[in-house]
């Protein structure tokens, strides 16, 4: 367990938007289906690391978040 419970909110609350974008905007961004499917892959990878509360990242970087 390395992300504490803020990290874990704003993950949540950043993939939930990554994911949700695409389908209610219409920016002519989310046009390009490559930008479209990382968006919502990087959203699932939030949303996934939010709910086993660990990052691989910040393990290789050595970034703790959680206090304990």
């Amino acid at each position: 367990m390395n992300i504490g419970n803020f990290d874990r909110v704003f993950r949540i609350i950043l993939g939930l938007a990554l994911i949700i974008a695409p389908f209610v905007t219409s920016f002519s961004m989310w046009d390009n289906s490559i930008i479209k499917i990382g968006a919502i892959f990087i959203g699932v990878v939030l949303i996934a690391t939010a709910q086993f509360r660990f990052c691989p990242l910040y393990r290789l970087v050595g970034i703790r978040t959680c206090k304990f």
